[in-house]
């Protein structure tokens, strides 16, 4: 094994250059793979992460504005949901597991103490935290309780209390909204990369201070059970329009009057979008590394041909075909692992670059937008997988022209330089 590792050793050196540009076709290959691998798993996990805990299970309701004429009724006219669809959606649908609302209200002013900040409230039931997922980092979530006797308890995010309270712990103290006092119960782990703030309180509370009382609703949300194809989901949405249809006196076909997006729908979408970036990625990775053991073969056939005198004079001292076939395929393995692992390497630093990158740069959106790319890793099982893959490769371009030069008779590799 040390001879023929010197003897590799020997004809690399002999041949910088050459050597040199197969490794660098390989390492591209490699390279090219991990980005866009890592790329492309930083986009489906960007995309991925707005869906957050968020209940995949579920629809959510909107109000909107009727298209078409109804009982004497011009279209045109403005929907909007109210505290008494809840109880019919409770009621009425035995699909149905919970149910949740929001109201949102305008951008305030928040303030503790010198310090100040603008944040998007919205009146909240406490259902809303298990739907869509917030994690809590301190305190509780709104309850029962604040919902019922209408308290003025905010749950805060971490933009403002990395801005108002400095990181510390804001539990029990008060926040100024405006002019109205609220109690911190609890903050919601939430991005801290936002700039904007998103907080909630209880929704009869918003509902009393902002809306003068009114019913009004901006969303429900509803998860469901026993809705497992696409047919029983249409079935399912057409009684629910019908129902409410009947209760706000609109034609039950005018979808423009209550909107309902379907979240299993909406991640079935993305999920098959991402399935094609996915196959594409691998289209044009798999397209790199070929072009790499392309030009292993290439090189390898090259280096055949520059040492066939060379290769019968090993066989007039006695050498086997054998011996000349494991020192040409250990060669082209030797070049496309080695190569192979600096382009692995060199990628996945540059994934694991980016991520950190983006983990300290903060996200311009307002609040209500997503992150399209988050953590841009890839997997080193399938890299690793990916560079098994180009190597068994090399060694199959190599063995081309190394049993064509191990079948040559040895008068006739003689004279190959003749």
């Amino acid at each position: 094994m040390r001879e023929l590792l010197l003897e590799i050793w020997t004809s690399v050196r002999r041949n910088k250059l050459r050597t040199f540009l197969t490794g660098f076709s390989v390492a591209w290959g490699i390279f090219m793979l991990s980005i866009l691998l890592g790329s492309g798993n930083g986009l489906k996990n960007g995309v991925v992460s707005n869906f957050g805990g968020y209940a995949i299970n579920s629809i959510d309701l909107y109000g909107g504005r009727t298209s078409l004429p109804y009982a004497g009724y011009q279209k045109g006219r403005t929907i909007r949901l109210r505290n008494s669809d809840i109880e019919i959606l409770q009621r009425e649908f035995p699909e149905v597991i919970d149910v949740a609302a929001q109201a949102w209200i305008d951008g305030h002013t928040a303030t503790y103490g010198r310090e100040f900040t603008s944040v998007w409230l919205h009146g909240a039931s406490p259902q809303i935290q298990r739907m869509e997922g917030d994690e809590l980092a301190l305190g509780r979530y709104i309850n029962e309780t604040d919902m019922r006797e209408r308290r003025k308890t905010i749950v805060i995010d971490e933009p403002m209390r990395r801005t108002l309270f400095k990181g510390g712990d804001p539990l029990g103290k008060q926040v100024k909204i405006d002019s109205t006092m609220f109690t911190v119960v609890g903050v919601i782990a939430g991005d801290v990369q936002r700039n904007s703030s998103s907080c909630a309180i209880p929704l009869t509370t918003g509902q009393l201070i902002y809306r003068g009382d009114s019913p009004y609703l901006d969303n429900i949300i509803v998860t469901l059970r026993g809705i497992d194809t696409d047919e029983q989901m249409e079935a399912f949405e057409q009684r629910l329009m019908r129902r409410l249809a009947a209760e706000h006196g609109f034609d039950p076909e005018d979808r423009s009057a209550v909107w309902i997006s379907n979240t299993m729908e909406r991640y079935k979408q993305m999920m098959l979008i991402f399935n094609g970036i996915t196959m594409f990625v691998w289209v044009i990775g798999l397209g790199t590394l070929l072009a790499g053991v392309v030009g292993v073969s290439n090189i390898m056939l090259v280096t055949v041909t520059e040492r066939t005198a060379e290769f019968g004079i090993r066989k007039a001292l006695g050498a086997k075909p054998s011996s000349i076939i494991r020192l040409i395929l250990a060669e082209s393995v030797m070049i496309t692992a080695a190569f192979g692992y600096i382009g692995l390497v060199l990628g996945v630093a540059v994934m694991e670059g980016v991520a950190c990158l983006l983990e300290r740069t903060p996200s311009s959106d307002d609040g209500f937008g997503g992150t399209m790319f988050l953590d841009p890793t890839l997997d080193l099982g399938i890299a690793a997988s990916a560079t098994a893959v180009l190597v068994l490769a090399g060694l199959v371009a190599g063995y081309v022209p190394a049993y064509r030069a191990a079948r040559l008779k040895t008068i006739d590799a003689l004279r190959h330089n003749k």
